[in-house]
């Protein structure tokens, strides 16, 4: 059984067992969480396709870690004018485990 969750202005298609990194929760590390934004949600013969969601269902995951991604370098400039910025980002994550899947 598999699912697609929204979370954090992004679409994931989810199964029993993945570990996936989402955008940063308020949660902490071995905290359950709970996704009700559930798009849609399918097995081998079938598949529910909500009108945006999925009335009653939900995906219960267990939180890994929360973290920062590597850095990456933003360097902006505008030609002839001598004018340039050089900036690190870092973007927060949390990695998250699914446990079940409720349809």
């Amino acid at each position: 059984m598999y699912a697609v969750i929204e979370t954090g202005g992004k679409q994931y298609q989810v199964k029993e067992g993945d570990v996936l990194f989402i955008e940063k929760l308020t949660a902490e590390a071995d905290e359950k969480v709970n996704f009700d934004k559930v798009m849609a949600v399918g097995s081998d013969d079938a598949i529910t396709v909500g009108t945006p969601y999925v009335d009653g269902a939900s995906v219960s995951a267990t939180v890994v870690k929360n973290g920062k991604s590597k850095k990456i370098t933003v360097f902006t400039y505008k030609p002839k004018k001598g004018e340039k910025t050089k900036q690190g980002h870092r973007q927060p994550y949390t990695q998250v485990r699914i446990d079940a899947i409720k349809a």
